[in-house]
């Protein structure tokens, strides 16, 4: 289980938010935490620690007035770290050669690929040929159901009917290096992790996944540790003490690293 570093960048500034509560209409969201320092100083922190495979996401939509200055500070982490980071966020196959360039070792795409419900096979296609399968990282970030866990797309406003399963895995696997998968009902809220979806995860045997959501001390990390039988990475936002929270950076790179 490898500890994997997060910058969310939300109106240009670092923050940590409550996932459920991103909305595009006035850029809004709930916030747990705004940083004063830059993504690029997230990036060099991450950078002194060895932390390679975290993520650097955009919050704002390309329509938004914020967007221009989240972009800025995204590639400032990217190029602070070269090949350390992944980036998401608006991601499509005309613009993720860009991030690319500026030093991300990975795009990482949900709305581009999940649309109106289903699976657009030729825009993961296109995606393919335009970075490669090598940099590319799906984002099947999800929501809980009765029967299971279904995928939500555009930073999480909107549900989809495809539902995360072995299958679906296996299909999706063929095009792309890893996944990263935001249990998005605990997403921000430090209430606990989501040890059923941890442990659907660890049930699958293929690339390495990501899971992220509702960490909040070090026994949340020993149980997805357990849940995970170890296979499945972290990342951990809103509780960690660089973000304003209670539980030691340091600790938990050290616990999740060891």
């Amino acid at each position: 289980m490898r500890f994997r570093p997060c910058i969310d960048i939300h109106n240009g500034k670092v923050k940590q938010i409550v996932g459920a509560s991103l909305k595009d209409a006035g850029d809004q969201a709930a916030e747990n935490f705004v940083s004063d320092k830059s993504a690029a100083d997230f990036a060099k922190l991450y950078k002194k620690y060895g932390l390679k495979g975290g993520h650097v996401i955009l919050l704002n939509g390309k329509e938004s007035g914020y967007y221009g200055e989240t972009k800025k500070q995204a590639l400032s982490a990217l190029t602070a770290y070269p090949g350390g980071l992944q980036a998401g966020g608006g991601i499509t196959a005309d613009n993720a050669a860009e991030f690319l360039r500026a030093g991300a070792s990975h795009v990482i795409v949900t709305s581009y690929v999940f649309q109106g419900g289903e699976i657009r096979k030729e825009n993961l296609e296109r995606l393919v040929r335009a970075v490669g399968r090598q940099h590319l990282v799906l984002d099947v970030s999800c929501k809980r159901r009765e029967d299971g866990y279904y995928i939500v797309t555009d930073r999480w406003q909107k549900e989809t009917a495809i539902r995360i399963t072995p299958d679906l895995l296996d299909e999706l696997s063929a095009y792309c290096d890893e996944f990263l998968i935001h249990a998005v009902d605990v997403e921000g809220k430090k209430g606990g992790i989501e040890e059923m979806l941890i442990g659907e995860l660890a049930g699958w045997q293929g690339i390495p996944v990501t899971y992220a959501g509702g960490v909040r001390d070090l026994e949340d990390l020993r149980r997805m540790r357990e849940a995970g039988g170890g296979r499945i990475d972290v990342t951990i936002g809103s509780a960690l003490s660089i973000f304003g929270g209670t539980l030691d950076f340091e600790m938990a790179v050290k616990y999740c690293n060891a």
